[in-house]
């Protein structure tokens, strides 16, 4: 377990000394910590990790550069935009992946596939088969280049080329198996895909089961166990269900199976683990956590040090799904779902859409909200600007931060209330 005496010391340097009762400016965020060769250098396990890693990106840099020399092209082609990671069909009733048009879906899917197995985000995978010489990623800021006479490669910006972020990898491989599941008539080209999609996963995961939120390596917040938009839970459950042979995965290789059950297990250690310790009790998750040390970490510049409630309400509801849980398992969740009773905001609502900004407000009845970030130790409501200084009042953001993110929510509702009939059917053992 995870746990955290001197927030100081370890992410946020405190700005003020403590709270006053005020709304004040309380801290200044830092950055995360990535793997770097020097970091790993004392870890065999660790550093073999990293090296695979830079191999992996210089490969998948290498097979564009190679099709961009092939197809004649100085630049990178920019791959079709789409903002939305929902693009992809999950939902249709079940008979339409046997039609043509999710054959076609599927094709164009694999053909966006990176070298490594992942697959990127901000990209419309749907419209049409991926063009020799094109980035995987549709990311504005993405340069890869060939100048001089010697064809000197340029690689700047190479974002998210692979990634479990906003549902990225784990959407195409749901996708995938729901088509080969379906009776399509040549399924090889799409199996060996999602194959090679789970095997980016065993592959991206480190060694003390948690995952980034880029493979290869990124560098920066996103080389930490990332819990952030339920990235690895996404991933726990997407493994778990392929070694049981669940839903549409009975078509998975016995061996693939296998690992893909040691794989999950070990992210579930990794979990129960990361869980933050304050004042000698058992609380939550960080939506980031060091990747060695498992400490909580910070992620972008509004993303602090906290216990995040959105992210752990997720963590718990997948430990209380979980059959026949261990002691261990148990204990965690009882200790989160006491955190989340404690920190419940009652007759309260957040309203984004008031015209002097998103703020609380009185709503006596209201059912209970929690705000996103949480101060370790104190549970205080913490909230970030762009400028990394963090605050104890929304309204002290900028409008842009105050109007552009949940700093409230019901995260909490249903996790409190699955947790009577849970508890009652696993009570913890004093």
């Amino acid at each position: 377990m995870s746990c955290l005496p001197i927030l100081a010391g370890i992410g946020w340097a405190l700005a003020c000394g403590g709270s006053t009762g005020r709304a004040a400016l309380v801290g200044t965020n830092v950055s995360a910590e990535p793997l770097t060769a020097s970091r790993v250098a004392a870890l065999p396990e660790w550093k073999r990790y990293f090296e695979r890693s830079l191999a992996q990106r210089q490969l998948d840099q290498a097979g564009l550069l190679s099709e961009m020399k092939a197809s004649g092209l100085t630049n990178a082609v920019e791959p079709p935009r789409s903002d939305s990671p929902k693009q992809i069909p999950l939902t249709q009733p079940a008979h339409w992946y046997g039609t043509a048009e999710a054959a076609r879906i599927a094709r164009c899917v694999v053909s966006f596939q990176t070298p490594s197995g992942g697959w990127g985000k901000h990209t419309d995978f749907t419209r049409r088969l991926r063009r020799p010489g094109e980035l995987f990623v549709g990311d504005h800021n993405a340069q890869l280049a060939l100048t001089g006479k010697k064809q000197t490669p340029i690689v700047a910006h190479w974002n998210y080329v692979g990634t479990i972020d906003n549902d990225a990898t784990t959407t195409e491989l749901r996708f995938l198996a729901k088509v080969i599941s379906a009776g399509q008539t040549d399924t090889a080209a799409l199996q060996t895909a999602f194959e090679k999609g789970i095997r980016y996963l065993l592959a991206a995961q480190f060694p003390n089961g948690g995952w980034p939120q880029v493979w290869p390596l990124q560098g920066g917040y996103h080389d930490t166990v990332t819990l952030n938009d339920d990235a690895m839970i996404n991933v726990m459950k997407l493994l778990r269900e392929v070694a049981n042979g669940q839903n549409e995965f009975s078509f998975v290789p016995d061996e693939l199976r296998r690992q893909a059950g040691e794989s999950w297990k070990r992210g579930l250690d990794c979990l129960l683990a990361a869980q933050i310790v304050a004042n000698g009790h058992r609380t939550v998750w960080c939506q980031q956590h060091d990747a060695i040390t498992l400490q909580p970490a910070p992620a972008r510049n509004f993303e602090m040090i906290a216990q995040a409630s959105a992210e752990s309400a997720n963590v718990v509801l997948f430990l209380m799904d979980l059959p026949n849980p261990n002691s261990n398992i148990v204990a965690a969740v009882h200790a989160a779902a006491a955190w989340f009773e404690k920190t419940k905001i009652e007759d309260k609502a957040f309203q984004r859409d008031a015209p002097d900004g998103s703020k609380l407000v009185n709503a006596p009845g209201h059912e209970p909200i929690w705000a996103r970030f949480y101060e370790i130790s104190s549970d205080r409501p913490l909230f970030g600007d762009r400028d990394k200084t963090i605050h104890d009042d929304v309204t002290d953001l900028s409008a842009e931060r105050r109007q552009g993110y949940a700093w409230y929510g019901t995260f909490g509702k249903k996790l409190l209330e699955k947790y009577p009939q849970w508890a009652a059917q696993h009570p913890l053992n004093r």
